[in-house]
């Protein structure tokens, strides 16, 4: 058995995208997996997998399902409960005391960019925010809030060239822990 974590980008957010998760959580487990748990509206799932099957492929399958049902595309990004832990493990934002955890945010990338997308992109710079690219995920400070940032969910994916979306720490800390119960 498998627990993994997939999140939606764009649903629920402004009227657009409609997903009621009853009915995201009723999809999934039509899908074959198992303990479906859903957080909060904007389409986080925690769900177990009695096969062990790649993130990538799991992320298809979902993708396409809510396709077929909503009748439009959405980005799916899966992650196993345990590269969801190493992601919280990596951000270097958490041991440093003047970054209040309430201003830092995730992007998790669909794959890794190509180190040359990874170079030129490093070299931007966007005071006060500050951001740490480490293999599928960008780490975020945004002091003035993410709805306020520059570096918002569309100008990583456009930069990076990658599919993306992007979960407050609160969001990130709360999927590991009703992936835990799984």
């Amino acid at each position: 058995m498998q627990t993994l974590i997939a999140i939606l980008r764009g649903i629920n957010v402004g009227g657009h995208k409609k997903v009621p998760m009853k009915e995201l959580k009723e999809l999934i487990e039509l899908l074959g997996f198992r303990d479906v748990t859903t957080y909060i509206q904007s389409g986080n799932v925690v769900f177990s997998s009695p096969e062990i099957l790649p993130a990538e492929f799991i992320s298809e399958k979902i993708g396409m399902a809510v396709g077929q049902k909503f009748g439009f595309d959405v980005p799916v990004i899966c992650r196993t409960k345990d590269e969801w832990n190493e992601t919280i493990s990596s951000n270097p934002f958490i041991r440093e005391p003047e970054f209040d955890t309430a201003f830092l945010h995730v992007t998790f990338l669909e794959k890794a960019p190509a180190d040359d997308v990874i170079k030129s992109f490093t070299r931007l710079d966007f005071p006060p925010e500050q951001f740490f690219i480490s293999g599928k995920e960008v780490f975020l400070f945004c002091p003035y809030g993410y709805g306020n940032a520059k570096l918002t969910n569309t100008f990583i994916e456009s930069s990076l060239g990658v599919k993306a979306t992007t979960r407050n720490w609160k969001t990130v800390l709360a999927l590991a822990e009703l992936a835990d119960r799984n």
